[in-house]
């Protein structure tokens, strides 16, 4: 399997190389569920984060997963893993924080009363 690095974007662990062999998964796939996700969530390793697009049939539904982490030098995203899921999985935690998201609520209701 040739993975290309458009421009240096992408950087593939031999993991997620591993794993796309596994489950047949080509790269373009995994680059279409990065960029249109059904889903995003925290990803299990701590500072990553976790895509999900839905696939399959309504009698045999899965989804495919990628977690990956965004990169500061040499700027760009590094795809950790990829599965398939084989069937619908629950909805875990959001990826923004609650108190994040409480900060944001109270900053929008001052600007909102100004």
């Amino acid at each position: 399997m040739l993975l290309t690095n458009n421009s240096l974007k992408f950087f593939w662990t031999n993991h997620s190389k591993m794993k796309m062999r596994q489950y047949r998964l080509s790269e373009q796939r995994v680059l279409r569920v990065l960029r249109r996700p059904d889903r995003k969530e925290e990803g299990i390793a701590p500072d990553t984060l976790a895509s999900m697009q839905i696939t399959g049939t309504k009698k045999n539904p899965t989804e495919i997963w990628l977690m990956y982490v965004f990169l500061k030098r040499p700027k760009g995203i590094k795809i950790i893993s990829t599965w398939r899921y084989p069937a619908r999985s629950p909805i875990g935690r959001p990826p923004v924080p609650q108190d994040i998201l409480d900060q944001l609520d109270a900053i929008l209701k001052e600007e909102v009363v100004v």
